[in-house]
């Protein structure tokens, strides 16, 4: 597909995060996983800002929020490395029994 044909197939869309609009160019197959994301950040922030708007200014909130995610998804990356370590190690062991066996 040709950059032009990928600019035609694109939308605007405009997602809320925390308490700011912000207009996203996209393609359409993405709009669902954009609008989850705006709303896990929305959410995240506002965890963090109920809790501690009286100690930390909004940058210090935000940095927070970031930081929560960026751990989430760290975390999910290891869980899925591991898992398909695992899967590696079960075929493995199953070939060493097989070889065994015969």
């Amino acid at each position: 597909m040709s950059e032009k044909q990928k600019e035609k197939k694109q939308i605007r869309i405009r997602l809320h995060v925390y308490n700011t609009e912000i207009p996203v160019i996209i393609m359409p197959e993405e709009e669902e996983m954009y609008r989850r994301a705006a709303k896990m950040i929305s959410e995240t922030v506002n965890t963090y800002a109920n809790k501690y708007h009286q100690r930390y200014d909004l940058q210090t909130i935000l940095y927070m929020s970031l930081l929560d995610i960026a751990i989430k998804f760290e975390r999910e990356h290891e869980r899925k490395e591991v898992d398909s370590l695992k899967d590696i190690l079960a075929d493995i062991t199953e070939e060493i029994e097989e070889a065994l066996s015969s």
